[in-house]
């Protein structure tokens, strides 16, 4: 049979990919657009003097990837709001195609607006306010004063190694203090506030939060609304030493004292104890009027620039709430321009993907004719390569019958052949017999 010529036409994995990925070509993949959301940093390191970021929807946490000189990204702010310009690139991977951002303009940076969440803060912290903060170093005294010791409770991560930097700062001063150290995982909101509540039902003068520093990352932790709220109501005098220089997070400016290290921690304790112990030396009542000056003016100054940092963020929050109103009416009529777009853009789309599968649907039909006629052509191949096999089975088998005839015939011709001789030779006996009794009777007769 001849070969026939294949006709439909046959792909390879990197040849769809192509042909998909040409199609998607819509105006933002050949135009500069404008994407506005939240900046986020992506892994800290360049390749080829480009950094890969992501940028999220200021509604949701939809994101796509960013790649920017570092050039521009040094202008960038984490997590703040910016207008960019540039153009989409497709980046094919296996069996799928990503969408990529390249950043050709920072356009505008937006001022960040307050979130529920920083609302809650704030709400926390005029809380704190209200209520006003526990002093340290007045708890120490009145417990030097009454020769008793200072129940603390120091609470660590698991496995921490800062307890030795916290002792070395509190040198000769720890005969003043019961201590009792306590751990948990110190990266967890749920496992500190578990661990708050267990010691809240003890009777500590001071609770304390101390950490080696760390990644900023985990720093979020301290950041929690449950575990700031928990660690406001609290009886006992609150204190971090959470490891951070630069960063303060919202238990920091809950606590009633903050320290940035746990060695600094460790020294205040004995700054303030190294102080009292001298001033009470000298003279009790001198040592209680100053601590009431000090307490005084430690609080009216706490209060006054508690007041300068509310009343800032009041004015801030009103700004934002008139600028968030601006961005949202403006953001809502460049949406309803963009969907009226990508509408025209994806019913032409289905109109171009529907000749596609027509064609396809027309070309599969043709191959399923040709493969159906192939299929007949090999039967009837078949059925008279069967006819002649048995045609050929049937004369093998009679030239040997024929064979064996005309062997049985020569066979048979011999054996005749013997009957007769063996006929003859009786014969001879018995007339030979009878002549011998005819001679012998003659002789009998003579004799």
């Amino acid at each position: 049979m001849d070969d026939q010529e294949v006709t439909y036409p046959i792909y390879s994995p990197a040849s769809v990919i192509g042909i998909f990925s040409n199609a998607l070509k819509l105006n933002a993949t050949v135009n500069l657009i404008y994407l506005k959301g939240r900046y986020a940093f992506g892994g800290g390191k360049s390749y080829g003097n480009y950094y890969y970021d992501l940028l999220f929807s200021e509604g949701d946490h939809t994101s796509i990837g960013i790649r920017i000189s570092s050039l521009l990204r040094s202008k960038i702010t984490n997590n703040e709001i910016y207008t960019l310009r540039g153009f989409i690139e497709k980046n094919i991977k296996n069996s799928s195609i990503e969408l990529r951002f390249v950043v050709d303009e920072i356009v505008q940076q937006e001022e960040k607006s307050i979130s529920e969440e920083e609302l809650e803060r704030y709400g926390l912290i005029q809380k704190k306010l209200e209520t006003g903060s526990k002093d340290l170093e007045t708890l120490i005294r009145d417990k030097m004063l009454k020769d008793e010791k200072v129940r603390v409770a120091n609470i660590y991560g698991n496995n921490a190694i800062v307890q030795k930097d916290f002792f070395e700062g509190l040198d000769v001063s720890r005969k003043y203090f019961d201590i009792s150290d306590d751990s948990c995982n110190i990266t967890s909101s749920t496992a500190i506030i578990s661990k708050l509540k267990e010691i809240s039902a003890l009777d500590y003068d001071i609770v304390a939060l101390v950490r080696g520093g760390g990644d900023r990352q985990s720093m979020e932790t301290f950041n929690d609304l449950n575990l700031s709220e928990l660690f406001i109501t609290m009886k006992p005098v609150t204190v971090t030493a959470i490891g951070h220089t630069v960063d303060e997070t919202l238990l920091d400016k809950l606590a009633d004292k903050r320290f940035h290290l746990p060695h600094d921690y460790g020294a205040g304790w004995h700054t303030i104890a190294e102080k009292l112990s001298h001033e009470r030396s000298n003279s009790r009542a001198l040592l209680i009027d100053e601590v009431k000056k000090d307490v005084t003016k430690q609080f009216s100054e706490q209060v006054e620039t508690l007041e300068k940092r509310l009343k800032k963020k009041n004015e801030e929050f009103v700004e934002a709430q008139k600028t968030y109103k601006e961005q949202v009416e403006n953001h809502n009529k460049t949406f309803t321009d963009q969907l009226k777009v990508r509408n025209e853009e994806f019913q032409k789309l289905q109109v171009t993907s529907g000749k596609q599968l027509e064609d396809l649907q027309k070309n599969f039909q043709e191959q399923q004719k040709q493969r159906q006629a192939e299929m007949e052509s090999y039967k009837k191949e078949i059925a008279s390569l069967h006819e002649k096999n048995v045609q050929s089975a049937i004369n093998e088998s009679t030239a040997s019958l024929r064979v064996n005839l005309e062997t049985l015939k020569q066979e048979n011709i011999r054996l005749n052949q013997e009957v007769q001789g063996r006929k003859t030779d009786y014969m001879k006996i018995i007339i030979a017999f009878v002549l011998a009794l005819v001679i012998g009777f003659i002789l009998a007769k003579i004799l």
